[in-house]
């Protein structure tokens, strides 16, 4: 049986017998759509960008393992978000690389927006990457421009128009890298009445001329509170049109339920309380769960509240299980500030046997500097006991400020 013949999402009669599983460890998007409310925690919810947990890509390792022996009917796994895959490429190619090294039969998948796609077609194939699916909502920066309303190019963010132009000219050039590394591309289409609706037929055309077998064309889902809420849900006559029309250039897909980000099992069935147990277990584990690591360490400045920045705190309060309950073991001096990076590697040697640290503000360097020595920053605010809570069952602590860019403190907070 080929590869395409065991993908339920690129193929429907696949979908009869296979079944998939979503990775959730992209948490980051580089653009912003006018439909799209990424939200984690809505178990209600079925539509993309919808995720109960986000995990790193060790998590999402374990995850797999305890997932493929629930349903051995699993023949694919993808990372599909929350946020676009290649936001943060690294966590990915992690996650598909530890996949691809236990389950090299399993095949592997990805969605993303095409962005910053391209560069890495090359590193997927190697990986065993075999199929892509790449959402094209326009290829008329003048239509596109009514549908995103800003794309993050590097360091450079772009708006309406400026930004479609970008993001159509980098999805055709990642059509066209991954189907020449050997990777079937397919390609979502949101259609959104009045907008896209008599344009999907020359997105096909554009689509198809890059290298696309197939593609999806699915009806927006309107979210409150986004700018494309109120032009409705497009009608089945409205979809037929579009299909057909573009037909004429690509294979079809009939059988999508946009599916969430942490989608589990066969195509248009729910995750069951099974599912949704593995994956809050997961999340609640260690970054990298062969470590042990019990603890939690927190900025506190009386004990009871997260009340520190972590570049700023002088000490860190460490808290370990005690039966239902927590209990406080120590108070651990924190390295003193400047110094660069070699700080941030002492804060992580002075917090090892801790899975997480919970702190009121922290820098996107000291955050990207733990967590990729194994211990979780979680910027929130309130009880500490209510945080640990949080922490330990794999639930998500109410977030307070996001990671600051450096300089953001003034120069007060002691990044360095």
């Amino acid at each position: 049986m080929t590869n395409a013949n065991r993908h339920p999402c690129f193929d429907a009669t696949a979908a009869k017998t296979f079944g998939r599983v979503h990775l959730p460890v992209a948490p980051s998007c580089n653009i912003q759509c006018g439909y799209c409310d990424r939200r984690y925690d809505c178990a209600n919810e079925n539509r993309p960008g919808v995720t109960s947990a986000v995990l790193s890509p060790g998590q999402a390792l374990w995850y797999l393992r305890e997932v493929l022996r629930l349903d051995p009917s699993i023949s694919v796994a993808g990372v599909a978000g929350p946020g676009d895959p290649f936001a943060e490429p690294e966590k990915t190619l992690e996650t598909l690389s530890l996949v691809h090294g236990e389950f090299p039969k399993l095949l592997l998948c990805t969605s993303s927006n095409g962005l910053n796609l391209a560069p890495y077609a090359g590193r997927l194939s190697e990986l065993g990457l075999t199929h892509v699916t790449v959402t094209v909502n326009a290829v008329d920066p003048a239509i596109g421009g009514k549908i995103y309303a800003w794309v993050r190019d590097g360091v450079h963010v772009l708006r309406r128009e400026e930004a479609a132009a970008c993001l159509i000219r980098n999805q055709l050039t990642a059509i066209a890298a991954c189907a020449a590394a050997g990777i079937t591309v397919k390609v979502n289409t949101v259609v959104v009445p009045g907008v896209n609706d008599e344009h999907v037929e020359a997105i096909a055309c554009a689509a198809a001329g890059a290298g696309a077998r197939l593609m999806n064309c699915m009806p927006l889902m309107p979210v409150a509170g986004t700018p494309l809420a109120g032009f409705g849900k497009p009608g089945h006559e409205l979809m037929q049109k579009a299909r057909w029309r573009a037909s004429q250039h690509v294979d079809i897909v009939h059988h999508c339920r946009g599916c969430r980000s942490d989608a589990a099992g066969k195509i248009g069935s729910a995750n069951d309380s099974s599912i949704q147990d593995l994956l809050l277990h997961a999340r609640s584990m260690p970054l990298k769960p062969a470590e042990d690591r019990p603890n939690v360490a927190v900025a506190t400045r009386e004990g009871l509240l997260i009340s520190g920045h972590l570049g700023g705190a002088e000490s860190f309060t460490v808290f370990g299980r005690d039966g239902a309950g927590f209990r406080e073991i120590t108070v651990r001096k924190a390295p003193p500030p400047g110094g660069g990076a070699e700080r941030w590697a002492e804060l992580s040697r002075v917090l090892s046997d801790c899975r997480a640290v919970l702190v009121e503000r922290a820098g996107e360097t000291p955050v990207r500097a733990l967590e990729a020595e194994g211990i979780r920053v979680v910027i929130t605010e309130g009880l500490i006991a209510d945080a640990l809570e949080s922490v330990y069952s794999g639930a998500v602590p109410a977030a307070a400020m996001p990671p600051s860019k450096c300089g953001g403190c003034g120069g007060g907070g002691g990044c360095g």
